[in-house]
């Protein structure tokens, strides 16, 4: 029980090292456009130091703690003092919890390892960071980005080619049916009710969830938009026709329907005594 406890918190730590890392890619290699929500910047390598940015300071060793630096350093830049944003540190320890469901829910450790296993495992922290990236992403500049999406939607395809031929139909299936709404959306708004970068990230969820769990994303996607889209409106931050980015309730249906997917769709079920 102990070795179980102690992997988990390795694979915490994991993930939250790895959602630093994802924070830089963010900042460093997925610059917003000009023409684009966000104030424009040139795109910068991931080998160099980090460094502070706003007064592009370079950080030490005592600054880069995931997390923990920041609540050391209650929030603010030790040189200049200025606020860090709470992107950092969410991000961090999202990724962390997002890796630890993924070890606990879909890797039996107490079998016998099998490399099939740890490949799958890999895979779906692969894909998790991917989703967060475009959650924040999309949450910050309005934007997907092709960049991230493209390159997962092509390693899920040939993922599930290989390893779920058998019922790669049924991820096909999924993909005709999540995709083919949204493209049906973007085609009669002319684009105005949601973007065409949705459309795309609904075939990386049909791949990534199949048929039954895909349904379940598009739901809670749409039941957690629309209450979110009412708080807003309510409170006068939103009117009925601002727009508001869905790819991170996409993506939150997303992670709900691969975790918990088939306990959602019985819990349903029983609801309604069908």
């Amino acid at each position: 029980m102990f070795i179980i406890y102690l992997t988990s918190l390795f694979v915490f730590v994991f993930g939250v090292c790895i959602g630093s890392f994802l924070n830089c890619y963010i900042y460093r290699r997925l610059p917003a456009s000009a023409e684009g929500y966000g104030v424009a910047r040139q795109k910068k390598s991931l080998n160099g130091r980090s460094f502070c940015p706003h007064c592009k300071h370079t950080l030490s060793w005592r600054d880069l703690f995931p997390v923990f630096s920041f609540l050391v350093l209650k929030g603010k830049c030790r040189y200049c003092k200025k606020n860090i944003s709470w992107q950092y540190p969410l991000v961090e320890l999202a990724t962390g919890l997002v890796f630890l469901l993924i070890f606990n829910l879909k890797f039996e450790i107490l079998n016998q390892f099998e490399i099939l296993k740890f490949l799958n495992l890999f895979f779906l922290f692969y894909i998790a960071s991917a989703l967060i990236i475009i959650f924040v992403y999309d949450l910050k500049h309005y934007l997907i980005p092709d960049k991230v999406l493209l390159p997962a939607i092509s390693i899920v395809f040939f993922y599930r080619l290989f390893f779920n031929f058998s019922s790669f139909s049924n991820y096909l299936l999924a993909v005709l049916v999540a995709a083919g709404f949204f493209l049906l959306i973007f085609l009669i708004s002319k684009g105005k009710w949601m973007g065409f970068g949705d459309v795309k990230l609904a075939v990386l969820m049909g791949l990534l969830l199949g048929f039954q769990n895909v349904l379940v994303a598009l739901f809670l996607a749409f039941f957690f938009g629309a209450i979110i889209g009412i708080i807003l409106m309510v409170f006068g931050d939103k009117k009925l026709k601002s727009e508001i980015p869905f790819a991170p309730f996409l993506i939150i249906g997303t992670f709900l329907a691969l975790f918990y997917g088939s306990q959602l769709i019985q819990w349903y079920l029983r609801l309604f005594q069908i």
